[in-house]
């Protein structure tokens, strides 16, 4: 195959305060025409960094090519002028960023902002461009094509925002796509329509893409070659599947043995250390829980929508299901974060809803939260000592200075942390350190129950299983008991006990774990695990997506006419018509 890009011994640096920071260090690799070849690594490898300067997107300072070429087609890119890179780009080259809320402008019509490289790289009129935009977005997957080409960014949701953005790249016809995490913000059914919506158009169009992400699933199932990155360098080489199946390199292994596998058994749990009594009565009742938000012009969004479960002491729940489907919101409910609509929460047997604002103050020492993003979550005008310091002030649990200060070294210990990060504000932290202050904060006030709402989504994989291992080994040595939150059904499974699956504010599925993986009854959990990306080439090849293509009616699944059955022992489901 003729190589379409070349990258010859590529090096960026930044200059920062007057300090360099060598961003990409001797970077090389070539891309055939009809190839995809995925670059992946951790945050900070360098991953994106390598794209934008195949782009020439990078802003010149701070950021300068210290040596190397790029070439694309034979021709050297950096010998390009900025007229000549317009040129390029769009046309011969297509990107598809993270995030594509403030990649698309706001303020223009989705169908306008298609146009846009139509008119200027194709020559279209205004009718043809307009046809040609409605038939991408009619190519991506996007229904009522003609209604909504003339809609603006915020009326599309996450997943077709994402589509719109694959529109706009591939418009041109270009001979090359260059994705940038183009699935990271997207629920597992999203990402697996995004992906496969992708290839159809590669083999349509012919083009050859590079897939820069973090997930070794979405790899296996997408590329023909992996680039493996590291601290700005490529460590490793190879084929997707001689890299699965036989990875050289330290680094390579270590990214492979952190991912949750959902085709492998799960572990044994530890064992407790804490002698709990025998468990009658559930830590955690949760009756017919209602959370309704009132939308104006009499419209009502069912958010939580009469659920019922139970929590027992020392226990993981996981709660899964995609954005929207009224998981964080049931975390936030239960906490008295947000006042229930209708419903109850039993805690200890204690109505949480009948105490008043001081009772409920108390009770908060013994239920905590884990918050989705790290950064935000963390008061940046803080030191360490204090952000963690703060909840023992509130609920009076020292004696004094010392008292609080041994209190607070001792809580960072406990989440791998030490005493000389206490006088350090937030962002002077890794994200998977920030997220080990978020714990130690919520253990400050020794609780017994603690809510975790997607603790992990905003971590690299590896980080990830860094921060699973310490909630169980942490639970094992302090009885806690977890709602686990999340919408990754790989890391859910290997955490949790038992697994409740929502959907449009409904509990469909509940059972163990085990037992979900192995035998799912509902439609929507079957959809959900048939979506999540294995990190397996041969499993990835065989695998058919299935989904259900009634999605898009109020009530795909019949839940409004269903019921909430126990079919055997703990596993209960949503009958439709039971």
């Amino acid at each position: 195959m003729d190589e379409l890009l070349q990258v010859k011994d590529l090096s960026v640096s930044f200059y920062v305060r007057d300090k360099e920071v060598e961003a990409v260090r001797g970077v090389s690799f070539d891309l055939r025409k009809g190839e995809t070849l995925g670059i992946v690594g951790e945050s900070g490898s360098g991953k994106s960094v390598t794209a934008r300067t195949i782009m020439r997107l990078l802003p010149s300072p701070p950021s300068i090519v210290k040596g190397g070429e790029v070439l694309f087609q034979g021709m050297n890119l950096a010998d390009k002028s900025d007229s000549e890179m317009e040129a390029i780009r769009g046309k011969e080259i297509g990107m598809i960023f993270q995030d594509p809320m403030s990649s698309l402008n706001p303020t223009m019509r989705i169908g306008k902002q298609i146009e846009e490289s139509l008119i200027k790289h194709r020559r279209m009129n205004k009718s043809a461009a307009r046809n040609e935009a409605i038939e991408m977005l009619r190519k991506v997957g996007i229904p009522n094509a003609e209604t909504r080409y003339s809609q603006y960014p915020h009326e599309f949701s996450g997943g077709m925002r994402q589509r719109v953005m694959i529109a706009i790249a591939l418009a041109c016809r270009p001979s090359l796509l260059i994705a940038d995490e183009p699935t990271t913000a997207l629920d597992v059914t999203i990402q697996a329509q995004i992906l496969n919506q992708m290839k159809q158009l590669q083999q349509e169009l012919g083009t050859s893409i590079i897939l820069i992400t973090h997930d070794l699933g979405v790899v296996a199932g997408m590329c023909d070659r992996v680039v493996v990155m590291k601290d700005g360098e490529i460590v490793e080489t190879a084929t997707t599947e001689e890299l699965f199946a036989n990875p050289k390199h330290p680094y390579t292994i270590r990214l492979l043995n952190a991912l949750p596998r959902l085709d492998e058994k799960k572990k044994p749990k530890l064992a407790p250390l804490v002698k709990r009594e025998k468990d009658d009565v559930p830590l955690l009742q949760v009756k017919s829980l209602r959370q309704h938000f009132d939308l104006g012009k009499g419209q009502v969004l069912k958010a939580v929508n009469n659920i019922s479960f139970d929590v027992h002491a020392g226990e993981t729940l996981g709660v899964v299901g995609e954005s929207g489907s009224g998981k964080s919101t049931t975390g936030r409910t239960i906490l008295r974060l947000n006042e229930a609509t209708g419903g109850e929460v039993l805690y200890r047997g204690i109505p949480l809803q009948q105490l008043n604002r001081g009772e409920m103050k108390r009770m908060r020492r013994h239920m905590g939260m884990i918050f989705q993003d790290p950064y935000a979550s963390l008061n940046p005008r803080l030191r360490v000592a204090d952000i963690i310091g703060e909840a023992l002030d509130v609920h009076g649990m020292h004696e004094g200075k010392a008292a609080r200060q041994k209190r607070i070294e001792e809580l960072l210990d406990m989440v791998g942390l030490n005493a000389s990060h206490a006088m350090r504000y937030p962002h002077e932290f890794s994200g998977g350190q920030r997220q080990r202050i978020g714990i130690a904060r919520t253990l400050a006030v020794e609780p017994d129950f603690i809510v975790c709402d997607e603790p992990l989504s905003a971590l690299d994989v590896s980080i990830q299983a860094q921060v699973v291992k310490l909630l169980e080994e942490l639970q094992q040595r302090l009885g806690l008991t977890y709602l686990f939150i999340a919408h990754d059904l790989s890391m859910v499974k290997h955490i949790s006990d038992r697994v409740a699956v929502m959907y449009k504010g409904k509990i469909v599925e509940l059972a163990e774990s085990e037992e979900l993986y192995t035998n799912p009854l509902h439609d929507y959990t079957k959809t959900l695990l048939a979506a999540i990306p294995v990190p397996d080439p041969k499993v990835e090849s065989q695998k058919k997506l299935v989904i259900n293509q009634e999605a898009s009616k109020a009530d795909p699944y019949g839940l409004d006419a269903s019921q909430f059955v126990e079919v055997s022992k703990g596993h209960w489901v949503a009958i439709a018509g039971a």
